[in-house]
């Protein structure tokens, strides 16, 4: 069929609305037309150097059309958020955390299926796709049936997608992860989609001191209203300014910016025996720690996914929001999908915590 696709044609630069061939589902996929999708800081970062030609993008939220004959989680009509892919069948995906399958990266990040084939063609040629097992910046997606994540009719499909990746990464983080005890401090390095999400599970966890680190001072606002109980700038100060909110250290502390520096200042702000998450994937490819950093008993544990099983905490994060308990809608902005150009710009310059495209 065909359909329209945002289409990196050379990384680096702007994607191009095109239209595209899509394959029907197989065995094992699922036809799903997208309300609405957002873009996540790992889609930025990808389209700097994925192989092009390819669709990105993996927050997606829609209607399913159509099954591959052994799917049985969905029915044509179902509503569904969209999540990541995984194997099924190896240790960590039968242990209830797929974000660790060992066929992660060949799954996510091919480009490809497992076959080496790609449901996406554009000129009689296919295309990279099945990024993060969706490839969602186009108005329909073929993807695995372990990706699909079946929500409720009464969901709003235009703010569900961020919560198969963001907003589950960032609540994961906390409730899943770190699970912080109540009335223990914790700091959240970087208020952009993922980091909110922290900070609002944050507070659900009963943290009495939830100091929020970023640059922009419109971010450190927000993050106050939904949880935060100190906003810190980031940059040189901001070491001095977490010891003078947590003297002897923090007891908890979450990295989402993918900086080293960043990683650095959060690490050395915790309490001995404090834990670290590390969920940023960003700009630095490496890590530099003190040793005296982790001697004095800390640990640092790296997130994916939120540590969770999509099918079972992207629902419990609606339920909450449905509740008002999980207000992500505060941060979020539509785009209509051909403005997808003024959304990036918007995600990246942060004006933006968390764009959403509408179809």
């Amino acid at each position: 069929m065909r359909v329209t696709a945002a289409v990196l044609e050379r990384p680096g630069e702007p994607l191009v609305l095109r239209d595209v061939d899509l394959g029907p589902p197989r065995p094992d996929e699922v036809l799903v037309r997208l309300s609405a999708v957002g873009i996540c800081a790992t889609d930025l970062e990808f389209a700097a150097f994925f192989e092009a030609p390819a669709v990105l993008g993996h927050e997606g939220a829609g209607v399913v059309e159509k099954v591959g004959d052994h799917v049985t989680s969905v029915a044509p009509g179902d509503h569904v958020a969209l999540s990541f892919a995984s194997c099924g069948r190896c240790r960590p995906c039968l242990t209830g955390t797929p974000g660790y399958c060992l066929r992660f990266d060949a799954l996510n990040f091919s480009g490809r299926r497992p076959d080496g084939s790609s449901a996406v063609s554009m000129d009689g040629a296919e295309i990279n796709a099945h990024f993060l097992g969706q490839s969602a910046f186009a108005d329909h997606v073929v993807v695995p049936a372990r990706a699909v994540v079946p929500v409720g009719k009464d969901v709003d499909l235009l703010l569900a997608g961020p919560f198969g990746c963001g907003f589950q990464t960032g609540a994961g983080g906390v409730l899943n992860v770190l699970r912080p005890a109540p009335g223990s401090s914790i700091a959240i390095f970087g208020a952009g989609s993922v980091g909110m999400a922290s900070v609002i599970a944050a507070a659900l966890s009963g943290c009495t001191t939830v100091a929020a680190v970023d640059l922009n001072a419109g971010r450190l606002a927000t993050a106050r209203s939904l949880g935060a109980t100190h906003g810190v700038t980031g940059g040189e100060t901001a070491a001095e300014e977490l010891r003078a909110i947590a003297p002897d250290g923090f007891d908890y502390v979450l990295e989402t910016t993918g900086r080293a520096d960043v990683l650095r200042t959060a690490v050395e702000s915790l309490a001995p025996l404090g834990h670290c998450g590390v969920i940023g994937v960003g700009p630095s490819e490496e890590m530099s720690l003190g040793w005296r950093s982790v001697l004095n008993g800390r640990t640092i544990t790296g997130i994916i996914g939120g540590g969770a099983a999509p099918q079972v905490f992207v629902p419990e994060l609606l339920r909450l929001h449905a509740a008002g308990r999980f207000p992500v809608q505060e941060i979020v902005r539509h785009f209509p999908f051909e403005r997808i150009g003024d959304a990036i710009e918007a995600t990246r310059s942060g004006a933006v915590a968390k764009a959403v495209l509408t179809f």
